[in-house]
């Protein structure tokens, strides 16, 4: 039986999760858990700094330790892009070439750029499906890894598996061969989480650091050298997570949309006016960036 809090639901279960794969995926992540997926995939970028490679290149650059505000926002501002007018829309195809020129520069195995994708994908189903205000339906989670999968063929990302299971089977795997300590993955873990936490008054900084060691798993933080949260805050920090669902659960279907990757822009005030994507991205590599982390033919296809 259908409620009135159902309504995105019951649109959801109309679409086809294939073909209808974007309308859904903004239905799930603007109108149902706008709150959950932002959070989810704050998280999701936090997981793939646990692969060697991948922290030990973006500590190579210097970008996460010298300006981690305005790397997280430009993740955040080109794939609100492609959310809200998909991939294949103008300012989409845009903020994927501004992507992909970002990702040109550099040497990265085809399989880190696969894994990265897999966390867009696979990691806020795992969060909505723990801490959600409802579990997420066979529709959103398919929905998901076609729009995901989409993109990433079009960031010229080779083989990317055509089925979900196929893909979350690649995911774990990839994780258990490659997820161990460096000292790159401290540095970088460390630069995020004062970025998070500098987005709080400063009494509150202290504890925003324990709450995100108390929303890493065990592996994560073995792989970040990371101590775990207290007791006390990991109890604490789920159980405002689940008080916040039953809130949201009694509330009235969200009218207007508020995508995930849409927060306050800290480095680009007012964005979107004013801007379009080929404003955003990193700049170009540094002048004594090591050899073996640039890409002679700086294109990603």
């Amino acid at each position: 039986m259908f409620t009135d809090r159902d309504r995105w639901k019951r649109r959801i279960l109309e679409l086809d999760p294939v073909a209808d794969h974007h309308e859904i995926y903004v239905i799930s992540s603007g109108h149902e858990f706008p709150w959950d997926y932002r959070r989810a995939l704050e998280f999701a970028l936090f997981r793939t700094y646990c692969v060697p490679t991948i922290s030990a290149l973006l500590e190579a650059t210097g970008e996460f330790r010298d300006r981690p505000q305005k790397r997280y926002d430009d993740t955040a501002v080109l794939m609100g892009e492609l959310t809200a007018v998909g991939y294949d829309s103008p300012r989409g195809r845009e903020a994927l070439r501004v992507i992909n020129r970002m990702h040109g520069r550099y040497a990265i195995d085809n399989d880190d750029m696969r894994y990265v994708l897999t966390t867009f994908i696979y990691e806020p189903i795992d969060w909505i499906n723990a801490h959600g205000w409802r579990r997420l339906t066979e529709h959103e989670t398919l929905a998901a890894f076609h729009f995901y999968r989409e993109v990433g063929i079009r960031m010229g990302i080779r083989d990317i598996p055509a089925g979900f299971d196929e893909f979350l089977s690649f995911k774990r795997a990839y994780e258990r061969e490659t997820f161990r300590f460096a000292e790159s993955n401290r540095k970088i873990g460390t630069y995020t989480t004062e970025m998070f936490a500098n987005w709080f008054p400063g009494p509150l900084r202290p504890a925003v650091r324990l709450g995100v060691r108390a929303l890493l798993d065990e592996t994560m933080l073995t792989a970040f050298g990371f101590d775990p949260a207290p007791a006390w805050m990991s109890r604490a920090a789920a159980g405002s997570l689940r008080a916040r669902s039953a809130v949201v659960r009694q509330l009235p279907p969200r009218k207007k949309v508020k995508f995930a990757w849409n927060p306050r822009v800290r480095t680009y005030p007012g964005y979107p006016e004013g801007y379009q994507p080929r404003d955003l991205g990193a700049p170009p590599p540094p002048e004594n960036l090591d050899e073996r982390w640039r890409n002679p033919s700086g294109t990603r296809a």
